[in-house]
């Protein structure tokens, strides 16, 4: 990486790469594809004239040729023979079923025990268990002196996957769930409860089995203390990646275990903690800490308040339009006096002790918008870092003198990205925008970085890590997009907008809705979303999705070098405008 302030070479696409295609080329699906949905898209391209079917059914296709339809799928294989003037290619994918088979015989579907890892409670609190057997069997465990009864469950509500949200298709749905058997349980005395003995009886026949996880029941006076041992721990909903972030703890924050399933932990303050990511230790005291004052002072652009404890706590961070409130777990106030003078971005510090522990610290912001934060613990006092807005000096046709803004070309080495039906990859494409608008920015006076300025791999934490590093003005992520397989390829185009943090909402919504109106192009529409680029904290971060590789007709403005060229003038032109209504 490298500032590119004074870059004169233009990089242009080379047509010949984007037409170089057999006469029948198919993009989607690869050789030997698998999924779980219930259909599959064919992404592909052949020359205008003449006809393409597949299993015999002519298919609809653009002018230039490209086409993408949808086709059901069976569980199990799916043959499809893609046919052009007698070229033929054909095609297999297996659809895998999604849920488990229901045993024909006596006893329990292969891997349906649950839980399928170690766990442990607090006394009194609840431990699930789950299996599939026969239906209108009865279905038991035996867990240390306690025999619990496992229910069969008619119906359960299923949720689709979040991508749902990206194919309009997230409501939930009813299912009946046979020889599903559900029942829970609790136990009041620690210690090791072992592995549940699984039971199921039926016409006087009766299989056992053991449960793949132990379960214990941990001793409230003999808990274990989790500290945070990278810079920046990932705090979750649950005891997985499928559930939601939390405000990730900074190096060095302690917290209570109280309870663990598999490899992660459950912290005093109610989020989940990868046991890869923390030091335990065994402590007689649980860490709790008082705070008496805060002290605020400008360095560097920043407001840098800073919140002396004893111990390095858990928190957790929520921005508003003209707020942000930080909490402060296992903490007690003794405040009497905060001395808080004028401030850039600040206007009033106030606080509470919203519950016994927690103890919430509101900014109210002088603008509505906020410009991006740090959390460090520094020995044991919390430091929170308040960026202010950026100091321009415009000039005469440079109103983007003193901006830094860092863009990001997605994927790129042997992460391709999408493809488009003539098998072009969508990294290629983003590296071309990103450095045609880096020169459009530059030439408004902004100073651009670029995370990569070639067709190398650079994984998501190095990237970040540039923004974190770098903590430009804004930071924008340039991608083209493709659909999940549940998805509608030949019907879904047009520009997406991508956001995680409130502070980069209004610049995400801005940008969606300049580039829709001034390029006359489809709204494909603003997304929260959980992506890595969009997560940096320390300034305004976007993932934009400029179009859609899997259409086969928004795939030819994509790869057109005079409309590469339009865009970026465009997505400069916004960019500007944002700045210059936003402060």
């Amino acid at each position: 990486m490298r500032n590119i302030i004074g870059l004169t070479v233009l990089f242009t696409a080379i047509a010949s790469s984007v037409s170089a295609a057999p006469s029948l080329y198919i993009s989607h699906p690869p050789a030997n594809y698998q999924t779980t949905s219930e259909k599959v898209f064919v992404i592909g391209t052949a020359p205008p004239g003449g006809e393409v079917s597949i299993n015999g059914k002519p298919i609809a296709r653009s002018n230039a040729g490209h086409f993408a339809p949808s086709l059901p799928l069976q569980v199990g294989d799916n043959l499809f023979m893609i046919r052009y003037q007698g070229q033929e290619i054909p095609i297999k994918v297996k659809r895998l079923p999604t849920e488990t088979e229901v045993p024909k015989e006596l006893g329990f579907a292969k891997n349906s025990l649950t839980p399928e890892v170690d766990v442990a409670r607090l006394p009194g609190e609840l431990v699930c268990f789950g299996a599939i057997a026969p239906p209108n069997a009865n279905v038991s465990i035996q867990l240390g002196n306690q025999t619990v009864p496992l229910m069969p469950q008619q119906q359960i509500v299923q949720l689709p996957p979040n991508a749902g949200a990206l194919t309009n298709q997230n409501q939930p749905y009813t299912v009946a769930k046979p020889g599903q058997y559900l029942g829970c349980a609790s136990a009041d005395t620690p210690g090791e409860l072992g592995k549940p003995e699984f039971q199921v009886s039926q016409d006087g026949k009766k299989v056992r089995q053991t449960g793949p996880g132990r379960v214990s029941i941990i001793t409230p006076s003999q808990l274990e203390v989790a500290e945070v041992i990278i810079d920046s721990g990932v705090a979750r909903t649950g005891p997985s990646t499928d559930y939601s972030r939390l405000t990730p703890l900074p190096k060095g924050t302690r917290a209570t275990i109280t309870g663990k399933e598999g490899e992660w932990l459950r912290l005093d303050y109610g989020g989940w903690i990868n046991g890869k990511e923390v030091k335990i230790s065994p402590s007689a005291v649980p860490p709790r800490s008082i705070i008496r004052s805060v002290q605020a002072k400008q360095v560097n652009g920043s407001t840098e308040v800073t919140f002396p404890l004893q111990v390095p706590v858990p928190m957790t961070v929520q921005q508003g339009d003209r707020t942000l409130v930080l909490t402060l777990y296992n903490t007690t106030a003794q405040t009497d006096i905060i001395r808080f003078d004028d401030d850039p971005v600040i206007s009033r510090l106030d606080w509470q002790q919203i519950a016994p522990g927690q103890v919430q610290y509101t900014f109210n912001l002088k603008t509505q918008q906020q410009w991006g934060y740090k959390l460090e613990y520094r020995g044991t006092s919390l430091v929170m870092s308040l960026r202010h807005p950026p100091a321009t000096q415009p000039q005469s046709g440079k109103p983007l003198n003193g901006i830094k803004i860092v863009l990001d070309a997605g994927h790129g080495g042997t992460e391709t990205g999408a493809q488009g039906p003539t098998g072009y990859p969508e990294k290629d494409v983003n590296l071309i925008v990103t450095k045609l608008l880096a020169n459009q920015l530059v030439a408004r006076g902004a100073t651009v970085y670029l995370t990569r300025e070639e067709d190398k791999n650079l994984s998501l934490p190095d990237r970040t890590a540039i923004i974190d590093r770098l903590e430009p003005a804004i930071a924008i992520s340039i991608h083209y997009n493709s659909l999940p397989d549940e998805g509608d390829a030949f019907n879904t185009q047009g520009f997406g907008a991508f956001w995680y943090h409130p502070q980069a909402h209004g610049l995400a919504v801005f940008l969606h809705n300049y580039v829709v109106q001034k390029m006359n192009r489809p709204s494909y529409g603003v997304f929260w979303d959980n992506l890595a680029l969009v997560r940096p904290a320390t300034a305004p971060s976007v993932l934009l999705e400029l179009g859609f590789m899997s259409n086969p007709f928004e795939f030819e403005w994509v790869v057109n070098p005079q409309a590469q060229q339009k865009l970026a003038v465009i997505l400069a032109d916004g960019i500007t405008q944002w700045f210059a209504v936003t402060r």
